[in-house]
C-alpha cells in the first residue's frame, strides 16, 4: 500500500456522546425498568434521561403492586426533557395504560425522535401481567411508531393473538408476521426457548444459528439485504436475569444512536448482555430472580479507576504484543531479494511492475473490507476512520492505474499470493467480529509503515537519489500522513481487543499473524510469479 494512504486530517474528532431517554416504570429493587435502563446506557456509552411511565412495588420474586400516575404528569416529563435536550434516541418500555400509550405516542409524533426502540412490556419474566389487557389495542397503534420492536416470546405471541412459539422456527415466523403489520424491525429473542436449534427458517435466510441462545433481526424491508439476521450466542445458565429485556432494548437503543447499524448494534451488545448474565451471581442481590451485573466489563482498580473486566489486557498491552509477533516477518521481508532490490534500485522493473499491477488489485479487495469494518466499528469515530480508508483505497487503486500501470505492458492476472491473501481477510471481515476484522488489516498499515520507513531511510543514506529506479516510489514512505493512520488503526485495534473476551482476543491474534504472514508472501510474489 502506498504511503500517501489516508492523510492526517482526515482523521475524526472524537464522537458526541448519544443522549438517551428512557419511557418506562420504575423498579425499586434496582433490576429491571429505568434503573436497568440507565444501567444500560451508561455501560454502552450513552448519557441517560428518564421518564416514569409507572411506579411499581417489586423485588426479585415478583410484583406486588402497580401504580400508573396521570398521563397529563408524563407527558409534562416528555415535554420537559424534549424543550431543553436533545435526544438521539429512545427506548420506551413498560407502559400501564391506554392513557399512558396515547400520550407516549402523540409525543412521538411531535417530536419524532431519530431512533426509537419499544420493548413492549406485557408480561415479566416472572410471568406477572404489567400491562392491562384493555391497553393492547393503543399498544397495536403505537408499534408503527417504532423502528426496532424487542418483545420476548409471550409478548410476541399476544401482540400477534398466537399461542407462544415452541421452538425457534416457529419464533422467526412470528417475528416475521409481526414485522409484516407493523413495517418496522423486530428483534426475535430466543433467551426463553429451551435447547433452541437452528430452523428451517434460518437456513432460508442464509444465516446458521448455533444452538444455545439465537437473536435475529427480521423486517419485510430487507435488511443489509436480507429479511433475516440470525445472531447466534451462547445460553447462559443462571437464575439471575431480572430486566434482561429492558437491559437489552436500552442498549440497543444507544448503540443504534452511535453506530446507526441494526446488525453492527446487535453484535456489539449481545457479547456485553452475555457478560451481564455471566457475571449476574457476583451481585448477590435477592433471594429470587437476580439482576444481571450490567458494568461486568468494568472492575474498580485501588485507585479509584476502572478498566475492562476480568483479566483482559491494559492499554497498549495487546498492541505491543502483536509487534513482538510481527518480528520475525519484518526480518523476514527484510531479507527478501525483492526488498533488497528496491532499496538499492537493482530490482528488475517487471517484478515492480508484477508488485504494483499486485497491489492495485489487492488495494480492491481491502477496501471492501475496510468498509466492512466501518458498518460493524462500535463508535462513530472508527466508522469514519475505516470508511474513509476504504475510500482512499480506490483512489490508490485508480492512480496506480493512471500515472504506472496504464504506461507500461503488464500482467493484471489475479495472482495467487494476491487471492489468498484477499480470502483471508473477507472470510474475517465475515466472521461477526470488528475485533478479528481489525486485527486482521492491521498489517497492511503497521508492515507495510515499518517497511517503508526503512526503505526510505536505507535510500537517503545511499545517495544520488536521481540514478535510483524507484526513486519518487520511496520518497511516498516518508509520509507522516499513513504513520498518523498507521498509529490510528493500531490504537483502534488495541481497544477491540480490551473489550473483547480472551477467546476473541485469541481469534484477533490469530487473524493479524496471518495477516503477517501474507505480507512477506506478497512482497516476495514477484520473484516467484512475474
Amino acid at each position: 500500500m502506498p504511503a500517501n494512504f489516508l492523510h492526517s486530517e482526515s482523521l475524526p474528532a472524537p464522537p458526541r456522546i448519544p443522549r438517551v431517554l428512557a419511557i418506562a416504570g420504575s423498579d425499586p429493587s434496582g433490576g429491571a425498568g429505568i434503573q436497568a435502563d440507565l444501567k444500560s446506557i451508561a455501560a454502552n456509552g450513552g448519557y441517560g434521561m428518564a421518564a416514569i411511565t409507572a411506579l411499581t412495588a417489586q423485588n426479585t420474586q415478583g410484583v406486588r403492586a402497580v401504580h400508573v400516575p396521570p398521563a397529563a404528569f408524563l407527558t409534562a416529563q416528555l415535554d420537559a426533557i424534549s424543550d431543553d435536550i436533545g435526544i438521539d434516541a429512545v427506548k420506551i418500555g413498560m407502559l400501564g395504560d391506554a392513557a399512558v400509550i396515547d400520550a407516549v405516542r402523540g409525543w412521538l409524533e411531535k417530536v419524532r425522535p431519530a431512533v426509537v426502540v419499544l420493548d413492549p412490556v406485557m408480561v415479566a419474566t416472572s410471568g406477572d401481567r404489567l400491562l392491562q389487557e384493555s391497553a393492547e389495542a393503543a399498544l397495536q397503534a403505537l408499534l408503527p411508531l417504532a423502528d426496532l420492536i424487542t418483545p420476548n416470546l409471550a409478548e410476541l405471541a399476544i401482540l400477534l393473538k398466537e399461542p407462544v412459539a415452541a421452538d425457534w422456527a416457529e419464533a422467526l415466523a412470528q417475528g416475521k408476521r409481526l414485522a409484516a403489520l407493523t413495517g418496522t424491525t423486530v428483534l426475535v429473542k430466543g433467551g426463553h426457548l429451551q435447547g433452541s436449534e437452528p430452523g428451517d427458517a434460518d437456513a432460508a435466510a442464509g444465516n446458521d444459528a448455533a444452538a444455545g441462545c439465537p437473536d435475529a433481526l427480521v423486517n419485510t424491508g430487507g435488511l443489509l439485504g436480507q429479511e433475516t439476521v440470525v445472531v447466534p450466542g451462547e445460553r447462559i445458565a443462571t437464575r439471575n436475569s431480572h430486566g434482561t429485556g429492558c437491559s437489552l432494548s436500552s442498549a440497543m437503543a444507544t448503540v443504534q444512536a452511535r453506530v446507526g447499524d441494526w446488525e453492527a448494534a446487535l453484535r456489539e451488545v449481545k457479547p456485553w448482555l452475555l457478560g451481564a448474565l455471566r457475571e449476574a451471581s457476583v451481585l448477590d442481590v435477592g433471594t429470587g430472580n437476580g439482576p444481571v451485573h450490567h458494568f461486568h466489563h468494568l472492575q474498580q482498580l485501588t485507585d479509584g479507576q476502572c478498566r475492562p473486566a476480568g483479566h483482559g489486557p491494559a492499554a497498549g498491552e495487546f498492541a505491543a504484543a502483536l509487534r513482538a509477533g510481527a518480528t520475525g516477518d519484518l526480518e523476514a521481508i527484510y531479507a527478501l531479494d525483492f526488498v533488497r532490490g528496491l532499496a538499492d534500485g537493482s530490482l528488475p522493473e517487471h517484478e515492480f511492475a508484477y508488485y504494483l499491477a499486485q497491489d492495485a488489485i489487492y488495494l480492491n479487495g481491502y477496501s471492501r473490507v475496510l468498509a466492512r469494518a466501518a458498518a460493524i466499528a462500535p463508535t462513530e469515530a472508527e466508522q469514519l476512520f475505516w470508511a474513509r480508508s476504504a475510500q482512499t483505497c480506490l483512489e490508490v487503486e485508480s492512480e496506480l492505474h493512471r500515472s504506472w500501470l496504464s504506461t507500461r505492458p503488464t500482467d493484471s492476472t489475479l495472482g495467487p499470493v494476491t487471492k489468498s491473501y484477499v480470502d483471508h481477510l473477507l472470510a474475517a471481515s465475515v466472521s461477526g467480529s470488528y475485533g478479528v476484522l481489525v486485527a486482521a488489516a492491521l498489517p497492511c498499515f503497521w508492515l507495510y509503515a515499518e517497511v517503508g520507513s526503512t526503505l526510505h531511510r536505507e535510500f537517503l543514506a545511499g545517495g544520488a537519489p536521481g540514478e535510483h529506479p524507484y526513486a519518487d516510489w520511496l520518497k511516498t514512505y516518508a509520509d507522516e500522513d499513513f504513520a498518523a493512520a498507521t498509529r490510528q488503526a493500531i490504537a483502534y485495534t488495541d481497544t477491540a481487543a480490551r473489550r473483547a473476551s480472551e477467546s476473541e482476543r485469541e481469534a484477533m491474534a490469530l487473524a493479524f499473524r496471518q495477516s503477517s504472514r501474507y505480507e512477506v508472501d506478497f512482497f516476495d510474489a514477484p520473484r516467484l510469479y512475474a
